[in-house]
Parts: structure tokens; sequence; C-alpha cells
């Protein structure tokens, strides 16, 4: 990867994460365009932008992303809502992205290489993880169904669909753990879960519940280290 570009990516990253307090986060959402603090967000990015690359010869490009910064950063706070935000959180990252990638395309003439696109290999890893998360949960809630304990209905204490978010996340780590040749983490992983399980399941003084969950946890990892070997054997 170009160093232009991954000098302007430490500058976005650490002007929006680490020199933005959210004091100033804050204000912005509450003033919007009157906020003093959204120009001070946006000098601190060319002020970076200065003191990374080390020249004032940059000027135009730091004046360039300022401006793309500032007009991405006032279109959020001026449509930004309670119930937008988590949305709009991830758009106003992408549309920073984006402008970083069209500004050092412009005045580097940076190309990103994406010939990996047409690599069947590609196709295939991006295949097993789509498999491996929604579904993989529907395969084993067919498969665990008839052995679904009548308690184990949502409970209030706990996160809505918490438990299918939690094995997606677990076999898409599996699997990376795998294909990186890291297998054992996989079972680091598997000790983790079961020593924060342990407790919920010695409180809960249910053994149907406990054999449910051990099904569950088991099928979860077999299933995850299957397909990711099987990948492996496949991408070589």
């Amino acid at each position: 990867m170009d160093i232009y570009l991954i000098k302007l990516i430490l500058v976005h990253l650490i002007g929006d994460f680490f020199l933005q307090p959210n004091s100033w986060v804050k204000d912005k959402e509450r003033k919007k365009l009157k906020s003093a603090k959204l120009y001070m967000h946006i000098a601190v990015h060319i002020g970076l932008i200065f003191l990374i690359f080390l020249s004032f010869g940059v000027w135009k490009m730091a004046l360039s992303i300022g401006v793309l910064h500032f007009f991405i950063d006032a279109g959020k706070s001026i449509f930004q809502t309670k119930k937008n935000a988590r949305l709009l959180f991830f758009i106003d990252q992408l549309l920073h992205f984006s402008s970083i990638l069209l500004v050092w395309h412009f005045f580097y003439k940076g190309y990103l290489d994406i010939s990996y696109i047409n690599d069947i290999k590609t196709w295939i890893l991006a295949a097993g993880v789509l498999f491996l998360t929604l579904p993989t949960s529907i395969i084993m809630k067919v498969i665990i169904a008839k052995w679904l304990p009548e308690s184990d209905d949502e409970s209030p204490k706990s996160l809505q669909n918490a438990g299918k978010y939690i094995g997606v996340l677990e076999r898409v780590l599996i699997f990376v753990f795998i294909i990186t040749n890291h297998f054992e983490a996989v079972g680091f992983l598997l000790a983790a879960k079961s020593i924060f399980r342990f407790g919920d399941l010695k409180e809960a003084h249910d053994l149907k519940l406990t054999e449910y969950v051990l099904i569950g946890t088991l099928l979860s990892f077999g299933i995850a280290i299957i397909v990711s070997l099987g990948i492996v054997g496949w991408t070589r």
C-alpha cells in the first residue's frame, strides 16, 4: 500500500478518534454549524497532515481534506437524530475514507489493486465466512430444536439475540484462526467461552440446559472447524 495513503488514514484515525474529545462531539451535535468545536476539529485534521507529512508543500491536499471533512461532518450534524445516530456514524466514516481515497488518487495518482476480486480463492473465502454466519445459525437451530429446554426462552436479563450473534462471532473467529494457521487460538476461544458460561450454568442448576448449551457449543465449533479446514484444503 502507498505510504501517502497510509499517512492520510493515520491522520484521520488520530484526528477523529484520539484528538476529538466527547465534549466536542456533543457540542457539534447540539450547535451544529454554529459549533466552534466543528471548526477546531477541521483545523486539527489539517494541522495533522502538515505534521505527519513534515511539509507545508502539501497545503493543497490538506485544504482539500479539510473542506471535504467539513462538509461530511456538517451534513452529519444537521441530519443526525437519536434514531439514526448509529447508522450515520458508519456512513460518516465511509464517506471520510472515500474522500481520503479520492484525494490520494487525485494528488498522487494512486490506485488500489483489486485484481484479487477475480481470484477464485477470494470467492471461496467469502462463501465460507458467509456460510458460518446466519446459514449455520439456522442449520443449528433446526438440528437442536427438539432439545430446546422450555425454560430457554429469551430471558429479560439476556440481550436480544445475543446467543445468535455470539455464535456467529465465535465461528468467524475460528475461521480466521484456522485460515491463518493459529489452531491454538481455537482452544483458547473454547476455554474462554467455557469459563464465562460455567457461572451461568452453575447457577441455573438445570441439567437439560447445560446439555443443550454443550451440544450447541460443540456443534458450532465443529461446523466452523470442518468448514475452515475444508476451505484451507480448497484454496491451497
